[in-house]
Order: C-alpha cells, then structure tokens, then sequence
C-alpha cells in the first residue's frame, strides 16, 4: 500500500466516522485541534486501523500520533513490521489492582458479587435483617 493510498484511506475512514468534510482533512492536519477529535475518537481510528494492517496498535507509539501525516507514518510502519513478520505489540495490562477490578467491571473496592472488599456477607445480613 502506498502512502498516497494509506491517506485516501484514512480520508475515507475519517470522513464516514467523524462526519467530516474530506477537503478538510490535509496530511498536516491535527487530529485534535484542526479536526475535533477527542480520545474516543482516537481509539475508533485505531480499531478501525487494525483491520487495515492487520495488527493491534502499539499504544506507545498510537499515543505520538497528532496529524493525519502521523497516521499514515504509523500505518506504514504496521504494514511494513506485518510483512517482515515482526510479533504484534502485547496488549497493555492493568496492574493496578482497582483498576484490574475496573477493567474486569467490577467498582473500585468491590468484589466481583458486589460487596465491598472486606465486608463479610453474614455480619452484613445479621446488620440488615437482625438474623
């Protein structure tokens, strides 16, 4: 894929996303100032990115993105690290314990029936029903 063809790509995806005017999207225009992006939009680009290279994108290198410039950049390197066979970026994990239990849907401090961590459930019947 050449870079001219990365960019009409990414044209076509930012304009059917994001509702854009396509004269409005330049190699140098900023994602987020010029274009009105926000993160979320972001991470769609990304998803939808992945099904263009064919690989999950590297977060480190997603966060540098500003421009469309800087997306065909990125794109080319996926493709180029796809066809070298070069191993995919592993997906970031959470650490953090509440954020492991927020990543898994549970609230900060809860266990996964609801409680909060540390509650004992027969302390907590005998506290609301006196049994």
């Amino acid at each position: 894929m050449t870079r001219d063809e990365i960019y009409e790509t990414l044209v076509e995806i930012l304009a059917e996303s994001f509702e854009l005017d396509e004269s409005e999207i330049q190699r140098d225009s900023k994602l987020y100032e010029e274009l009105g992006l926000d993160s979320i939009d972001a991470v769609d680009i990304f998803v939808q990115l992945r099904e263009v290279t064919g690989r999950r994108p590297d977060p480190t290198i997603a966060r540098e993105v500003r421009t469309v410039d800087d997306l065909i950049n990125f794109v080319e390197s996926e493709l180029d690290a796809a066809e070298k066979g070069l191993p995919e970026p592993e997906a970031p994990r959470p650490t953090d314990p509440r954020a492991l239990a927020q990543a898994q849907g549970g609230a900060e401090g809860s266990t996964p029936d609801g409680s909060a961590a540390g509650d004992d459930p027969a302390k907590k019947k005998s506290a609301v029903g006196g049994e």
